[in-house]
């Protein structure tokens, strides 16, 4: 791996966004995954090896975060710094010099205004190569359809952080299945478990973001 392109998926790991900012103290005044990506491009690096940095970088928090080793704020900066990378990259994605593996329509359900799992799932599933398409929060039934209706073929992901509108899950998997019965549908959110996944008819469930990432790569690589 390029060296430049290294020291990006560290910056990303270590949730370094930018020169400026504080965080974290050990690389405070060094480069951020935002200069380090626009340096990487003037040199003539390809999109996709930079690509292979943000993904080496997530998958390395990723690992951490699942063995309990950081939790959410790490794994915040490191979503962030992410999306710094991304930022650099998202014309070439427009113009097709970069090929999405998929798309992805994530929201939180309806009755429910957390976002931070679903940030963290959104971001970090952008970083792998794959479109997002955020509804944000508080989505009805009927947006989630129209969203599939719009971009055929995509998967979608159903945040929920409160038991109370968890059942808003599975009348949106139901509504979902009644129109296509094909899309893949993934849950997650604090209350939820993989009984719960089975219970309402979804396809998968997984209490980290990194688990999303697997699951959605998997799935293209079959």
């Amino acid at each position: 791996m390029n060296e430049l392109v290294e020291r990006i998926a560290v910056a990303v790991e270590k949730g370094k966004i930018n020169r400026s900012s504080p965080y974290p103290p050990a690389m405070k005044g060094q480069d951020g995954a935002d200069e380090l990506t626009a340096e990487a491009l003037r040199q003539g690096i390809k999109p996709s090896e930079i690509i292979e940095g943000c993904k080496l970088g997530m998958d390395r928090i990723g690992k951490k975060f699942s063995e309990g080793v950081v939790f959410v704020p790490e794994l915040l900066m490191a979503a962030k710094s992410n999306g710094a990378v991304i930022a650099h990259l998202r014309p070439y994605f427009q113009s097709g010099e970069v090929k999405r593996k998929g798309r992805f329509i994530i929201g939180t359900v309806k009755g429910d205004l957390h976002d931070i799992g679903k940030n963290l799932v959104a971001m970090s599933v952008e970083g792998a190569g794959w479109e997002v398409v955020d509804l944000g929060v508080d989505v009805a039934p009927a947006k989630f359809l129209s969203a599939i209706a719009q971009h055929p073929g995509a998967a979608v992901g159903l945040s929920a952080l409160l038991t109370t509108t968890m059942q808003a899950m599975a009348v949106v998997v139901k509504e979902i299945r009644d129109r296509d019965p094909n899309t893949k549908i993934l849950i997650g959110g604090a209350p939820v478990t993989f009984a719960f996944c089975e219970s309402i008819g979804a396809d998968f469930y997984s209490p980290n973001p990194q688990g999303a990432v697997q699951y959605l790569n998997s799935f293209v690589a079959a």
